[in-house]
């Protein structure tokens, strides 16, 4: 590996929670090792650590330092050949090789061919129902779904909604609600051609009742929380560390939210009185927690979801919140929500999914 894709693995503890996960997204492995001014090793972060910190504390400005993990693991560069057996004991994917100065010189990445670095649980989310709300006009990706409904619009020649169940289902999902309205018909054909391993049962909207709305329409009576996800968007997660992140909460409601940095495109002033300039800043970065469209629900909280109204799921947190209830955030790196509710963005899906972005 050479300086600068060895240098997209490290930082420094002063970076911001916000910095490392950018880092992170970057380098695509889930983990940042954390290096003094002469790169030697003094800690580790990972996307869970951060998770784990945001959960806690809420705050994405603190050092990551605040974060890390003090004693990482490691080689030195002549131990490189117990690289690959170390990654797959300790269920990594990338390794600090340090020199003789305890600076880091290069990095082992696990070999998946191998057995390397993490896999989802199969089987791990057996049993739990998942929603999935698909039955929307789609208007800002018109002309596409002049042809066709939203969720069989192809994103890297697999049809969204098809990927979204799918990712759900390497968990061991088999029980599959599909709200419909728009071109439902359509829908029903496909997946009738499709055959899947998976039970599917349409709940059929008479005329559109908002991304909440929908839900009332379910005749079952759940005894488990419920996943519910948008059908434009891909959330590329732990699932399964989201359901017992959700159980262990006590939240009513769990919202996955994804890191989104917004860019000024000015530099800015910081105004004092009488008009005087005490500070600039150019093009300063302010980072945001977005709603991926992607939730946990407790099965009681769909009662509070008035029937044949319109209804959003932003009005159903607000509802629980109201009424004192808990609604809690899983967060996640921005490079892992994909979101193809415009033109531009499902390109954007298209080359991350086809690996074709770095």
């Amino acid at each position: 590996m050479d300086k600068e894709q060895v240098a997209q693995f490290l930082g420094t503890p002063k970076l911001s929670v916000a910095a490392a996960m950018e880092r992170i997204d970057h380098n695509a492995k889930g983990i940042l090792f954390l290096v003094d001014g002469r790169k030697r090793l003094v800690g580790s972060v990972t996307d869970g650590d951060i998770r784990r910190w945001l959960l806690r504390t809420g705050d994405l400005t603190a050092p990551v330092g605040d974060a890390m993990k003090k004693a990482p693991k490691f080689l030195f560069i002549k131990e490189r050949g117990r690289a690959q057996d170390v990654l797959k004991q300790e269920s990594v994917t990338a390794l600090p090789l340090l020199d003789s100065d305890c600076a880091v010189a290069d990095i082992a990445l696990a070999d998946c061919a191998a057995g390397g670095g993490r896999q989802p649980g199969a089987g791990s989310l057996s049993g739990v129902p998942l929603v999935v709300m698909a039955g929307g006009r789609g208007t800002r990706l018109y002309p596409y779904t002049r042809v066709l409904p939203k969720p069989l619009i192809p994103v890297a020649g697999t049809p969204i909604i098809e990927r979204i169940i799918d990712s759900f289902a390497a968990y061991g999902i088999q029980r599959v609600y599909i709200t419909v309205n728009y071109k439902k018909g359509m829908i029903k054909s496909y997946f009738a051609d499709l055959s899947p391993a998976y039970d599917i049962r349409y709940v059929e909207e008479e005329r559109p009742l908002g991304t909440g709305g929908s839900l009332k329409l379910i005749r079952e009576r759940f005894d488990q929380p419920v996943i519910v996800s948008n059908c434009d968007s891909l959330v590329r997660a732990d699932y399964a560390d989201l359901y017992a992140c959700h159980r262990r909460s006590g939240n009513q409601v769990t919202v996955v939210c994804a890191l989104k940095n917004m860019v000024v495109p000015y530099g800015v002033l910081k105004p004092g009185e009488n008009g005087e300039v005490i500070g600039m800043e150019e093009k300063p970065v302010h980072p945001y927690f977005i709603n991926t469209g992607l939730y946990v629900l407790e099965p009681g909280v769909i009662d509070r979801i008035p029937g044949g109204v319109v209804f959003h799921m932003p009005h159903l947190m607000e509802a629980v919140m109201k009424d004192g209830g808990r609604v809690g955030m899983y967060p996640v790196s921005g490079d892992s929500f994909l979101d193809m509710g415009e033109p531009g963005e499902m390109k954007r899906m298209e080359e991350k999914l086809e690996g074709r972005q770095e």
